[in-house]
């Protein structure tokens, strides 16, 4: 989807990250990892955005799995997670997530990076944001990856969404943890035991981050006719966390003129981070 394959770096030749940081629109500090090419000058940019719950550095083995050492790649801890400023596993609202975003695009700009130079690979939460922001801000990017967009998330109790919201309503902002295990996101020993001791995981997240997931995702399904750049979905055939209803409605209603569908048996949740990534891997660059 992004790029022909070259030759393989070896491991003496992994990128090493850059740490960097920005102020977003409302003067939050967002942390960020950044990749040089390995050439100059750069074709291009990709920018990574990591699951609820998670951070940059959990999407960073894509960097040199991916092998486009042409490219540089950016990838950040959304506000309230990772090493970014902002309350654990809370945003204002869903819209500012999706701001600081564009915010994110401006800041690469300053790289010397036009919009037309750039791909998004999103998954999860993340990839929910990011179609949101490529429906909302209309941007010229060269593509976007969204691998097992949250657009529906099964919370396995009756009601659960409404209930959240009546909650709210009556006692005001609170916090729900996630208790998915490791091993329901992939079946990748090294992925588990990584996200099991990761300091940076966030596990609560906020009710109106929640709540309001589940009105933008409504939103940017029905009317992802409005979405013209180039997209890729990725789906995971055994996906426990969320629905794969959505993700299909969605691409149903894509207006793209370029795009693609690949659903990947026995995958979990965590696409990108899954045993067998290579195969889905092999579809972004072709």
């Amino acid at each position: 989807m992004l790029h022909e394959p070259t030759i393989a770096a070896s491991a003496s030749e992994q990128r090493v990250a850059q740490e960097r940081t920005f102020r977003t629109h409302d003067g939050t500090e967002i942390f960020y990892r950044y990749w040089p090419a390995v050439g100059r000058p750069a074709k291009g940019a990709v920018l990574l955005f990591h699951r609820g719950h998670e951070h940059g550095g959990r999407m960073a083995h894509l960097v040199d799995e991916l092998d486009m050492p042409d490219h540089a790649f950016y990838a950040w801890d959304a506000r309230g997670n990772g090493r970014s400023a902002g309350e654990r596993g809370y945003a204002p609202s869903f819209a500012a997530l999706v701001r600081d975003i564009d915010c994110f695009v401006r800041e690469i700009g300053r790289d010397g990076f036009g919009q037309r130079e750039i791909a998004l690979i999103a998954q999860s939460f993340g990839a929910v944001l990011a179609a949101a922001w490529v429906h909302d801000y209309a941007p010229q990017i060269r593509a976007v990856v969204l691998a097992s967009p949250a657009f529906s998330v099964k919370l396995y109790l009756p009601f659960a969404k409404q209930g959240i919201a009546l909650w709210q309503k009556i006692k005001g902002r609170f916090f729900v943890n996630s208790y998915v295990k490791a091993k329901f996101l992939t079946h990748d020993p090294e992925r588990i035991v990584s996200f099991e001791a990761d300091p940076l995981i966030t596990r609560p997240i906020a009710s109106n981050i929640l709540v309001e997931l589940y009105d933008h995702a409504a939103r940017i399904v029905a009317d992802a006719r409005a979405i013209t750049v180039p997209t890729q979905l990725l789906i995971s055939g055994s996906d426990w966390v969320v629905r794969h209803g959505p993700q299909h409605e969605f691409f149903v209603n894509l207006a793209s003129p370029a795009k693609e569908r690949h659903v990947l048996p026995d995958f979990f949740h965590d696409t990108l981070g899954e045993r067998e990534r290579r195969k889905a891997l092999d579809l972004i660059k072709p």
